[in-house]
């Protein structure tokens, strides 16, 4: 999948994969013979917590070891950072309740970042490091350098959102070939671009959503006509409300 006019020849052998960069969990996968693959890490792990835990000189834990980190070390132990993404203070649900340490941008607006012993940390650079992690499994399991990734987004991110997608993987070393909306994804993945043309319904519960997007498959190509639902009814809103409760 690539940008409309670069398209490579097809005899140009490229390794590429597709990446879900999720609130709670990301993976990567590849297509062999024309079925998609998730790849697994050492231990057979398909998944990748979306966490990491920064410490005073050391490198940043990523993935279960940083889940461990959570209840011990909240403060320098990062989740759910995509809902970070592009977003200042004023834009995030329930700040108040998180542990962090956020710091103000300096004009007030711009994307908030959060203070650990590693140093200040933006939400760009923190789901870097979760996208190096699977940069680096990808090379492992394909035997070679990737020539760049699709990462799907939600349908409703808007252009802060997207950039700020592409700068974290500029930062680990990918190559955005394209963001593909994470209703798209679910629709080719269930095999609908095969199906016959009309108008679906696409539900996706997340970490940090609950959204709809109506798609239009036409000619295999599927447009989205509307997206709607809450940026904040997602995982971790359940399970604050149930703190709450509790």
């Amino acid at each position: 999948i690539s940008e409309p006019g670069e398209t490579v020849a097809p005899h140009h052998h490229r390794l590429a994969v597709g990446i879900d960069l999720g609130t709670t969990n990301s993976l990567v996968a590849t297509v062999r013979s024309g079925m998609a693959v998730v790849l697994n890490d050492e231990h057979g792990r398909s998944l990748l917590p979306s966490v990491v835990h920064y410490r005073s000189g050391g490198q940043p834990e990523v993935g279960f070891g940083a889940q461990s980190r959570q209840a011990s070390d909240p403060k320098n132990t990062i989740s759910s950072v995509k809902r970070f993404m592009g977003r200042g203070r004023r834009d995030i649900q329930h700040i108040e309740t998180l542990p962090y340490d956020f710091v103000e941008a300096g004009d007030g607006v711009g994307m908030v970042k959060i203070r650990t012993d590693a140093g200040i940390k933006s939400p760009v650079e923190v789901s870097a490091d979760i996208l190096e992690q699977l940069r680096i499994r990808a090379e492992k399991s394909l035997g070679g350098p990737l020539a760049g990734a699709v990462i799907t987004v939600p349908a409703y991110f808007d252009d802060a959102q997207r950039q700020a997608t592409k700068d974290a993987a500029q930062l680990a070393g990918i190559s955005v070939l394209r963001l593909l909306n994470e209703p798209t994804a679910a629709a080719i993945a269930y095999g609908l671009d095969n199906s016959s043309e009309g108008v679906y319904a696409v539900f996706d519960l997340g970490g940090g959503t609950f959204d709809i997007s109506i798609l239009k498959l036409s000619k295999g190509v599927f447009e989205v006509l509307a997206t709607g639902g809450d940026s904040a009814l997602g995982g971790d809103d359940f399970d604050q409300r149930v703190f709450c409760w509790i």
